[in-house]
């Protein structure tokens, strides 16, 4: 028995003295490269795009080339669809992943996040001139232009709106800027970019629900010493401005409140 213990013993101390090498050994290995390789769809604007030289950009983009530069390292993008990002950085073809993905329980129960770096909510958007539509309850009897298979039509069917069949986000805009529709329900930063690209649309938010939807960047879990790393980057970017003026260089705002 006590040979046995004494093995215990020696195994428990071992492992301890070798977890903070492997708890660090993204971190290390990216440090040691010289490379920060960043997962990223490329055709989701303006989020990750490319530009009309055919340069990859977008605000995640931009948010990820500012980590790698205070890790002291290059960002490297890998372009890969939706579907096959998870599945990359399951399969360590790249160290992170920077997609605007939402932090949900399953996802944490699987990888970890860094802390949240963008925030939204479902806004309610009518005319500029629309004086009669001013909370969720309004759209009783309204017509609200909706994709009809989204999360925002059944929102809107529950407030007791009349849907508009449409398809997507920029046709919802253009039916309430034409009077064929009364609002519709739809992302806060879709909106904060169309103001962007548009700001003379006349279109306003009316209100928007507290409940929030959080982004954060998606690593590997067993390398807290990479999350606390890309935590304070992020922290550090919002104390000196740079978050900021990334933030309004595309939504006008600053879209981590």
């Amino acid at each position: 028995m006590k040979v046995l213990l004494k093995l215990l013993l020696v195994a428990a101390t071992a492992l301890a003295i070798s977890a903070p090498s492997y708890a660090g050994k993204d971190l290390d290995a990216i440090k040691a490269s010289g490379v920060f390789k960043i997962g990223t769809e490329g055709t989701y604007p303006p989020f990750s795009y490319h530009d009309t030289a055919n340069k990859l950009t977008g605000f995640d983009v931009d948010i990820a080339r500012e980590i790698a530069h205070r890790l002291h390292v290059k960002a490297e993008f890998m372009e890969v669809k939706w579907d096959g990002l998870i599945a990359g950085l399951d399969a360590k073809r790249f160290d992170a992943v920077v997609n605007q993905v939402g932090v949900t329980p399953a996802r944490e129960a699987k990888f970890s996040f860094s802390v949240p770096y963008s925030i939204s909510k479902v806004v309610l958007i009518t005319r500029d001139n629309n004086n009669t539509i001013k909370s969720f309850a309004d759209l009783k009897g309204k017509r609200s232009a909706q994709s009809l298979t989204s999360n925002y039509a059944q929102l809107a069917t529950s407030y007791g709106a009349n849907l508009v069949s449409t398809d997507g986000f920029n046709q919802s805009i253009d039916l309430v800027v034409t009077g064929r529709a009364d609002a519709t329900l739809n992302d806060r930063l879709s909106f904060l970019d169309f103001k962007k690209q548009r700001p003379n649309a006349p279109v306003k938010i009316v209100a928007q629900q507290n409940d929030a939807s959080k982004s954060a960047i998606l690593l590997r879990k067993g390398d807290p010493e990479l999350v606390e790393a890309i935590n304070k980057a992020l922290q550090d970017m919002k104390e000196d401005g740079t978050y900021a003026r990334i933030s309004n260089k595309y939504f006008g705002t600053d879209i981590s409140k």
